[in-house]
C-alpha cells in the first residue's frame, strides 16, 4: 500500500556521513511532534535521514479557516514533504493505510510492509512510537507494536530500535508557555487533547538527546502542517529561544527488540535517566 517514495539529493558530510536513520510513524505532522529536533539534527551532521508515515492522515480535522477544496489526505501529504523538507529529511515513503483505523489492518502484512521498509533503507537505527503511542492513539500503538515485531523478526541483523517518549508534565509546560507569549490569542489547545494524556505512563527514557539548536527547526515544521497547526495552536506561538528549555531535549527508550547499544544515537546523547 505504498502511496509514493520521494527522494532528495544530499551531500553526506559531517559527523554522521555514512550513517541512516528510519523514523517510523502514523500521521503527517507526528514526526514533527515527537521528534522533529532529533530528525533535523540527525540530517545536519550527515545521517541519511528517512521517513515512513503510515496514513495520508485523511480523518483529522482541519483548523478553522482551512479550505476544504481539497481532500484532506492530499492537503497533508503535502504538508508532510514540505515539514520534510524543513527538518532535511532525505527520503520520504508515504503508505495508503486508512487513518484511525490501522488496529484493523492484517497484522503480518503490515509488519511485512517495516521489514520491506528497514531492508530498503538498511538503517542503523529505527525511531518509533514507544508503547504509550504518545498520548495513547489506537495508531500510534499499532505502529509501535508492528515495527517491534519487524525489527524482532530481521534477528541476529536488526538495527537498533528506539522509542520516543516524553515527560509526563512537557505538554502541559508547552501549552502554559504559550499562553503567556500569547495572551490575546484566547484559550490554546493541543488539538482539544488532554495535556496530561502526553507522557502519561510512558516508559522512563534512557536516553537524552540535546536538540536545542534544531527547536527552531522543529517548530518550523510542526507549522508547515498547517491544516492541524493553527492559531489555536501552541506551535504556533512559540519562539525557539525561549521553548529551547522545554523542546531543546527529547527522549528516548532503547528497546531489547533491537541492536543491543552502540548505536551513533548513544554518542549524540546521555545515558541519564529523566526523573518523571
Amino acid at each position: 500500500m505504498t502511496e509514493g517514495v520521494t527522494i532528495r539529493p544530499t551531500v553526506a558530510e559531517g559527523p554522521l556521513a555514512g550513517k541512516r536513520l528510519l523514523a517510523v510513524f502514523a500521521h503527517p505532522d507526528d514526526e514533527s511532534l515527537a521528534c522533529g529536533g532529533l530528525l533535523a539534527r540527525c540530517a545536519a551532521e550527515g545521517a541519511r535521514v528517512t521517513l515512513l508515515c503510515a496514513t495520508r492522515g485523511e480523518a483529522g480535522e482541519r483548523v478553522p479557516g482551512c479550505s476544504d477544496d481539497v481532500g484532506l489526505g492530499t492537503v497533508r501529504r503535502g504538508e508532510l514533504h514540505e515539514a520534510a523538507e524543513r527538518l532535511g529529511i532525505h527520503e520520504v515513503i508515504l503508505l495508503d493505510h486508512p487513518d484511525g483505523e490501522l488496529p484493523g489492518e492484517n497484522f503480518a502484512i503490515f509488519r511485512q510492509e517495516m521489514v520491506v521498509a528497514i531492508r530498503h533503507v538498511r538503517p542503523d537505527v529505527v525511531v518509533t512510537f514507544g508503547p504509550d503511542g504518545l498520548y495513547w492513539h489506537p495508531d500510534h500503538i499499532y505502529v509501535h507494536y508492528r515495527v517491534t515485531e519487524a525489527v524482532a523478526q530481521l534477528a541476529p541483523d536488526q538495527p537498533s530500535l528506539y522509542y520516543v517518549v516524553f515527560p509526563a508534565d512537557l505538554m502541559q509546560n508547552v501549552l502554559q508557555l504559550a499562553q503567556a507569549e500569547a495572551p490575546a490569542a484566547g484559550d490554546l489547545t493541543l488539538w482539544d487533547l488532554d495535556p496530561e494524556s502526553f507522557g502519561a505512563y510512558a516508559p522512563a527514557p534512557t536516553l537524552v538527546v540535546d536538540v536545542a539548536p534544531y527547536v527552531g527547526q522543529r517548530l518550523d515544521a510542526l507549522r508547515a502542517h498547517r491544516s492541524q497547526v493553527g492559531a489555536k495552536s501552541p506551535f504556533s506561538w512559540l519562539k525557539a529561544d525561549t521553548a529551547a528549555p522545554l523542546l531543546g531535549r527529547e527522549y528516548f527508550v532503547l528497546s531489547e527488540a533491537g541492536a543491543a547499544g552502540g548505536s551513533f544515537l548513544e554518542e549524540m546523547g546521555a545515558p541519564v535517566r529523566v526523573p518523571r
